[in-house]
């Protein structure tokens, strides 16, 4: 029984690090080579120059809404 619940804890922690992230920003940064993602970027620009040198490519961040943007208030 005591077996049980630290294995079960592992399965948890598991399956949330294998969860993508869903960041704030408006593109994405993919990586062919690593495989990895990062969607923390405010323009097109900033996300190509951190892909400068490395295969991947630039996207749209699908999960981005510009209308849970704080910054903007209606009147």
């Amino acid at each position: 029984m005591h077996k049980l619940k630290p294995g079960s804890i592992a399965i948890a922690v598991l399956s949330l690090c294998a969860m993508p992230a869903h960041a704030e920003a408006p593109w994405c940064a993919y990586g062919v080579k690593a495989g990895g993602t990062n969607c923390g970027f405010y323009s097109y620009e900033q996300c190509m120059a951190t892909l400068s040198g490395n295969a991947g490519y630039c996207a749209r961040n699908p999960w981005y809404s510009a209308t849970k943007d704080s910054r903007r208030r209606s009147r």
